[in-house]
């Protein structure tokens, strides 16, 4: 069986690599950039905002993992107009993965909402797929949210709950679904404990020994409140069995 993961040089793309990295799937790489260290295996360039080069990376191929993602420059494109002529093209695949955020439904941002596009022409098309919908990966919300403290303080909207995940166990999840029946929107994968923004940036500071401290703030708008209700977790579905606190020690090893 010959796999394809589009957006290989990305954080989920890359993780993917690594673990379907000898298996006995035939492997085949396409993204903007080339990923390093992968002198072993086929790559295409391609490029979903412009069409370049998605013929030849869908040649030959059973089943796609679709990792490729643009969550702040031409979305609308990548995720939408881009994405719907890329389905265009796959009427020879067998089972289409597709990598999906929880609350994007619910959620008034506009990534998320390209993402809901996508969604809808995916399941409105004839591919035989699968939609999983996946919590925020813990790297995410410590590089957005807590990676850099100003004047020794992390200035957090901290009662917004996060449920994240372990990047590798949610690709191990796509990995264990390739060979699956497509099961159109499949069961979330959400992280195991939930937590509040300042919970998580007063974890890191304790693991770390920083000498910052948390400021708490309150935003206006439908996405603060959208996200302030839990919108973007699902604790009936705590899959992942790797927690921040375990992401935030394993980055001290």
């Amino acid at each position: 069986m010959k796999v394809l993961v589009t957006g290989s040089s990305g954080q989920l793309g890359s993780t993917l690599l690594k673990q379907l990295n000898g298996s006995d799937y035939q492997v085949k790489l396409t993204s903007r950039r080339k990923p390093e260290g992968i002198e072993h295996l086929e790559w295409v360039y391609s490029d979903l905002s412009t069409g370049e080069g998605i013929e030849e990376a869908i040649k030959d191929i059973d089943v796609i993992i679709h990792a490729a993602t643009s969550p702040i420059k031409n979305s609308k494109i990548v995720e939408v107009s881009g994405f719907k002529e890329f389905i265009g093209k796959l009427h020879h695949i067998k089972h289409f993965l597709y990598p999906s955020i929880v609350g994007i439904d619910e959620i008034p941002f506009n990534y998320y909402q390209q993402k809901y596009k996508a969604e809808n022409l995916l399941k409105n098309s004839s591919i035989p797929h699968t939609i999983v919908r996946a919590t925020q990966f813990h790297h995410f919300v410590e590089k957005i949210f807590i990676s850099k403290p100003l004047f020794k303080r992390y200035i957090v909207p901290g009662n917004i709950p996060f449920q994240s995940v372990d990047v590798s166990e949610f690709a191990n999840h796509l990995i264990g679904l390739v060979e699956k029946d497509p099961q159109g929107r499949a069961e979330d994968f959400a992280g195991p404990d939930i937590m509040t923004l300042r919970e998580m940036a007063e974890l890191k500071i304790n693991i770390n020994h920083e000498p910052n401290k948390v400021l708490n703030i309150s935003l206006p708008g439908k996405l603060y409140k959208s996200f302030s209700d839990g919108k973007n977790t699902n604790p009936i579905r705590k899959m992942g069995k790797i927690t921040f606190e375990e992401y935030l020690l394993n980055k001290r090893v």
